[in-house]
């Protein structure tokens, strides 16, 4: 490389049009993925004290809300429920109800916006009455294979009513190639899977467990099956797992604490690798912001430009209308 003073990158910076020239990486609206908070009934949006700007709604209301989506261009939502106390039990039996709040939704999403991808969480933990992603033994442990099993009829219930890509998100060991084979033998090869492979067991989740009510109220701790923080290679081993399994697409979450496993996970495996910009990530700019502390959207952008950078083809973030809107020149 030629020395100062022939060699000066800052040529490469010295106006809008070179940085944008030379830029190695784009967001667009194509990466990214809004997820929603549905709710029973028909009243009007809950906001949600934790996550400023975030709302539960209605089926109806999310609808609404699918039909702006994509109007901006965005490709596919992902659903989370929350549901009443009185439907939640310890078989949490609810998952995998065809008349569910869950595939009532998603009939309603694709009646009224077919082109634009539902994609589904597949986990326990919002029926489940001690709010844990698997099912509860007497002794206090969650049980893996018969989760797996209660997984796989959810995944199914969800591929009925129309979801695109059903999102197993509990980390059970197996439940990837469970959900799979079901899904081919009843007929749904069409249907893909978006692994959750590296959750971690974070700090990051409190106020999406506000959003759904799901904390857990008993039973076993997340921390046996959801991901060490301190572990980038036990995630790999987890994504490897799933690829094998049959895995369209690998998670990790939370986003930004995680863009070494983001990274490595791009470098080392042949399926897209998408990431969630967590609800305390969002939370954790939006107060940030309100108080005047950040410029919020030059935070948010950067942000999200990291996830792109360190290898991400797909982006879950709960900016993605604001987003979207701001990639189509809206103020």
């Amino acid at each position: 490389m030629a020395r100062f003073p022939a060699h000066r990158p800052r040529r490469l910076r010295a106006s809008p049009g070179v940085r944008a020239l030379v830029r190695e990486h784009q967001l667009t609206v194509d990466d990214l993925v809004w997820p929603l908070f549905v709710e029973e009934g028909d009243g009007p949006d809950v906001p949600i004290a934790s996550m400023p700007g975030q709302v539960r709604r209605s089926v109806g209301r999310v609808v609404e809300a699918c039909r702006e989506a994509h109007r901006l261009g965005i490709r596919a939502v992902a659903l989370f429920p929350r549901i009443p106390d009185g439907q939640k039990s310890l078989d949490a039996a609810a998952a995998w109800d065809d008349e569910g709040l869950v595939p009532r939704t998603v009939r309603a999403i694709k009646a009224a916006v077919p082109d634009l991808l539902v994609w589904t969480d597949v986990a326990l933990d919002p029926y489940s009455a001690l709010g844990q992603d698997g099912l509860v033994g007497a002794d206090g442990s969650i049980l893996n294979d018969e989760t797996v099993a209660a997984l796989v009829a959810q995944a199914c219930c969800h591929a009925r009513a129309g979801a695109d890509f059903v999102c197993p998100s509990d980390m059970m060991d197996g439940r990837v190639g469970a959900i799979r084979a079901a899904l081919d033998e009843q007929g749904w090869s069409h249907v893909g899977i978006v692994a959750y492979s590296a959750k971690f067991a974070s700090s990051f989740y409190g106020p999406f467990r506000d959003a759904l009510d799901s904390a857990p109220r008993g039973g076993g701790d997340k921390k046996t099956y959801q991901l060490d923080p301190a572990n980038g290679e036990e995630a790999m081993r987890e994504i490897a797992a799933d690829v094998d399994e049959g895995a369209d697409i690998v998670m990790v979450k939370p986003g930004l604490p995680y863009l070494d496993v983001v990274r490595e996970a791009a470098r080392r495996f042949g399926v897209p690798v998408s990431v969630y910009q967590v609800s305390g990530e969002y939370a954790m700019i939006e107060a940030a912001a309100a108080n005047g502390w950040l410029d919020r959207r030059a935070v948010i952008l950067e942000s999200l430009l990291a996830f792109k950078r360190a290898g991400a083809s797909i982006i879950w973030t709960y900016h993605a209308p604001t987003v979207a809107g701001w990639l189509r020149g809206d103020p």
